[in-house]
């Protein structure tokens, strides 16, 4: 049997590190349980580091802050940049899409109405940021919730549409008669990149 470390043995410092890289792969707020029980620490333990990691970017002026909210911890911007942010999305990046946000974009258009979970899964990698950013272009959108996970559904907008020079989604290149598991529908869209199905950097004309 394993003998128990003492809550006041453990040094919550030490456990910044661990802490921070799980939060930064969270795609929802992470509970202090479970947080702990990833790293091996006690629960009182682990709530300790937070407060501290929250309390260290609050006095070093961070452009971001860890917050508690409903039963988890999450990083956030802090709401004086938002502006910043918000014209940066809109008008400081590049026209072009990247290759993620092109493949993350196509998940949506044919599994849509499709959650962010659903979407990470079909790509086997963390979409948050790049949903945020399909969503700030308007090609995405909030239309619901799961009704069994209560999770947000998102679809493609009239933007989307536009940009590709399509009517409505019957447009959109057949993939099969019935969609394939997730690897096959990852490789059938990367199929369609390569045969030249239309891309977002082309204006309409």
């Amino acid at each position: 049997m394993t003998e128990q470390i003492p809550d006041m043995e453990w040094d919550a410092a030490s456990l910044g590190g661990p802490v921070e890289a799980l939060l930064l792969m969270a795609t929802e707020p992470l509970p202090a349980a479970e947080l702990a029980r990833a790293v091996g620490a006690p629960v009182t333990v682990v709530t300790t580091c937070l407060e501290q990691l929250a309390a260290f970017y609050d006095s070093t002026g961070r452009g971001f802050e860890l917050r508690h909210v409903g039963n988890g911890w999450r990083y956030y911007t802090r709401p004086e940049h938002a502006e910043l942010i918000g014209a940066w999305l809109l008008e400081g990046q590049p026209a072009r899409l990247s290759q993620a946000a092109l493949e993350t974009l196509a998940v949506v258009a044919y599994l849509q109405p499709i959650s962010r979970g659903r979407v990470a899964a079909v790509r086997g990698v963390n979409v948050d940021g790049v949903i945020r950013t399909l969503a700030t272009r308007d090609l995405i959108e909030e239309v619901g919730r799961d009704p069994e996970s209560g999770a947000r559904l998102f679809a493609t907008t009239g933007t989307f549409l536009e940009r590709m020079g399509l009517n409505s989604l019957d447009e959109l290149p057949a993939l099969a008669p019935n969609l394939p598991d997730a690897a096959a529908l990852e490789a059938e869209l990367a199929g369609l990149v390569e045969a030249g199905a239309p891309t977002l950097d082309e204006e309409p004309a």
